[in-house]
């Protein structure tokens, strides 16, 4: 298993990607949508797990347009602010149309199966519900995207699984788009979707304010078993 940045291009210029690679054999592919934080440690953990369980892991660097190379931490204001920033500048129909070209490149990189998905935390939960509804994902995770609800609509376009990890006490989610969220997926056939009470937003980020580890083990486990039963 190794890792390294490689080079995806676009109609509007080219931006990096992390990838992290199985040992040995073909792999199924899964896309990570970052945090608002950029292509960080955290994320680059989550592709090199991915690939440990056998799966080739590729983070595309959706700030590529606003500011390339972005790599910071959760541990700081200023930090906080940068990230704030390129959240509220970030465009969220160029970032799912950049996640649709990661997964056509990713599909046909040398030891890709052919299937791919997509697992998306924060901002990249949101992305990842999006890419669901817009992409060819062949099945998608969301962690504690907000703002779901606003986009409840395009859930009739679903024609693969999506998983959605839900966060009880999400600061960035009040009690009403909570449930307006669990009421309008409740009984759609290709959503599964489960609420951890009493979690706060990012409870899976390791060493975030807000982790914790029995629900992160639980919501990966179940993320897991669906890229399992849909990519392989």
């Amino acid at each position: 298993m190794t890792g390294e940045y490689l080079t995806i291009p676009t109609v509007d210029g080219e931006f990096k990607a992390y990838v992290a690679r199985p040992a040995a054999g073909s792999a199924p592919v899964v896309v990570v949508i970052q945090e608002i934080f950029g292509v960080n440690a955290v994320m680059r953990e989550v592709a090199e797990s991915l690939a440990s369980q056998g799966y080739l892991a590729i983070v595309p660097d959706l700030f590529w347009r606003i500011e390339p190379g972005v790599d910071i931490t959760d541990k700081t204001k200023a930090e906080w602010d940068q990230a704030f920033a390129l959240m509220n500048a970030f465009d969220v129909d160029k970032g799912v149309e950049d996640i649709q070209t990661t997964l056509t490149f990713a599909r046909q990189m040398p030891g890709a199966s052919g299937k791919a998905g997509v697992v998306g935390y924060c901002l990249g939960g949101k992305l990842a519900f999006l890419a669901a509804t817009r992409t060819d994902s062949d099945a998608s995770v969301s962690y504690y995207g907000v703002g779901l609800d606003t986009h409840l609509a395009e859930a009739e376009r679903l024609s693969q699984p999506l998983m959605l990890h839900v966060a009880g006490e999400d600061k960035f989610s009040d009690d009403a788009a909570r449930e307006r969220l669990l009421v309008g997926l409740k009984n759609h056939p290709h959503v599964e979707l489960f609420l951890y009470e009493g979690r706060d937003h990012a409870f899976a980020r390791k060493g975030g304010e807000h982790y914790h580890a029995a629900d992160a083990a639980k919501a990966d486990a179940r993320t897991l078993a669906l890229f399992k039963r849909t990519l392989g």
